[in-house]
């Protein structure tokens, strides 16, 4: 997990946001003042195989998290790449960039 955090973290700072972790909460957020989640992750472990994913926000509609809470955290907000950047992000662009920091953290050879 804290490796895919780490991707997440990496790729924002191509972005040049500063993203971190919060200790004792999974996931990555922008902490200004004003902590933000700009990213959540799983993980679900059934039959002995354990699966892993995350949440990127790039360009979400934000108010749908209006209606929930997001993670059962009610005391921080939810951002996005797009939000954070005032524009609209290429998600093909993030994907390459995440892509890259996922093969290095992992020591993976893409292909």
């Amino acid at each position: 997990m804290r490796l895919l955090e780490e991707a997440i973290i990496l790729t924002c700072a191509d972005y040049g946001i500063e993203a971190t972790r919060i200790e004792g909460l999974t996931g990555v957020w922008l902490n200004d003042g004003s902590p933000r989640k700009i990213c959540a992750m799983g993980v679900k472990s059934s039959r002995w195989v354990t699966m892993h994913g995350f949440a990127f926000n790039i360009n979400p509609n934000i108010d749908y998290f209006n209606n929930i809470v997001p993670c059962g955290i009610s005391d921080k907000a939810v951002t996005s790449l797009a939000i954070e950047l005032k524009r609209e992000i290429d998600m093909n662009e993030v994907s390459e960039k995440l892509k890259n920091h996922l093969a290095e953290l992992f020591e993976m050879q893409l292909i």
